[in-house]
């Protein structure tokens, strides 16, 4: 698909990802509208009726989630299944419907089983039940693989679907009720260098390993695969590398220059054991690969953060 003088629809286009995407679709010189929530809240299906109705897009990219941490997905797992089920499940129905040229369904990492093996291989995703504190949220994205290959199959839809890996960088959610490991620790060690505090106390083991994404490079993925993939498989988008908890804790502590004692909390959950995935699908498909390295994107995640917190003080 060339963007050029296309309608886009961005759903979650305001958020940590969703900026950065239609930055990316915009740049391609296409229309992008980003729908806010309370302009269309997508669990409505009159909603997702009026969306696509009111924009009239050429091409759709679903973004809006309900997300969290561990910590939320435990206390509200209900509502993270119904609702990512329902907004994605009744968008694409509207979608169909209304005959949108091309769909793009960005699901989660959390819907492999929850032993894949070392690299996450696509082939893999229906190999067992996915890591229980996040399972019904990963549960809920993946039936839109399930949706987007039986439209596919029955009504000729062009649905793609793509897997990204836990996504990092500046604009991210640093809220401790519900932000994801990495804006958490970056955090908590700043808010201890502050305070003066001699420990910082982390959920886990530091057992688990986890894969990170640069927020940048999974919305040049998507654009990406926006224009060039038109296959029914799902796609992998990840960095290709995976690091220990306790390595990463241990790596944003020398970051942000926290010299004090990390404690780990062994009662709270460790999540899934491993999270690596094999992004080889990606770069033969539509030329994906990761640009940024790690230490470069944790460096300018804490100086956004640290830059935000001062303007907020300022503002005060």
């Amino acid at each position: 698909m060339d963007l050029a003088g296309k309608t886009a629809v961005v759903t979650g286009g305001a958020g940590f990802l969703g900026n950065h995407v239609v930055s990316e679709i915009r740049a391609r010189g296409a229309q992008v509208m980003a729908p806010r929530k309370r302009e269309y809240d997508l669990v409505d299906p009159t909603s997702a009726r009026r969306l696509v109705s009111d924009t009239r897009p050429d091409v759709v990219v679903h973004l809006a989630a309900r997300v969290g941490g561990i910590g939320a997905n435990r206390e509200n797992p209900g509502t993270f299944f119904y609702e990512n089920l329902m907004m994605g499940v009744q968008l694409l129905e509207e979608c169909r419907r209304q005959r949108v040229p091309k769909v793009v369904t960005v699901g989660t990492i959390c819907s492999y089983p929850k032993f894949t093996p070392v690299p996450f291989r696509e082939e893999d995703l229906w190999n067992g039940y996915p890591e229980e504190t996040n399972a019904p949220y990963g549960l809920a994205k993946k039936m839109l693989l399930v949706q987007a290959q039986a439209y596919r199959q029955q009504f000729g839809m062009e649905v793609i679907h793509l897997l990204p890996v836990n996504l990092y960088g500046p604009g991210d959610n640093f809220d401790p009720s519900s932000s994801h490991v990495i804006p958490a620790l970056i955090r908590k060690c700043e808010e201890a260098l502050e305070q003066r505090a001699d420990h910082v106390e982390v959920w886990g083991t530091g057992k688990a390993s986890r894969e990170f994404l640069y927020v940048e490079d999974a919305a040049r993925a998507i654009r990406l695969a926006t224009e060039a993939y038109e296959g029914s498989e799902p796609v992998n988008i990840g960095a290709g590398f995976e690091i220990l908890i306790r390595d990463l804790v241990e790596l944003i502590a020398r970051l942000t220059g926290f010299a004090g004692e990390i404690r780990w909390d062994s009662s709270k959950p460790d999540g899934q054991p491993r999270r690596s995935l094999d992004t080889s699908r990606a770069e033969r498909l539509f030329g994906f690969r990761a640009s940024t390295s790690f230490e470069d994107g944790l460096r300018r995640t804490i100086e956004w953060y640290r830059q935000s917190r001062s303007r907020l003080s300022a503002a005060r």
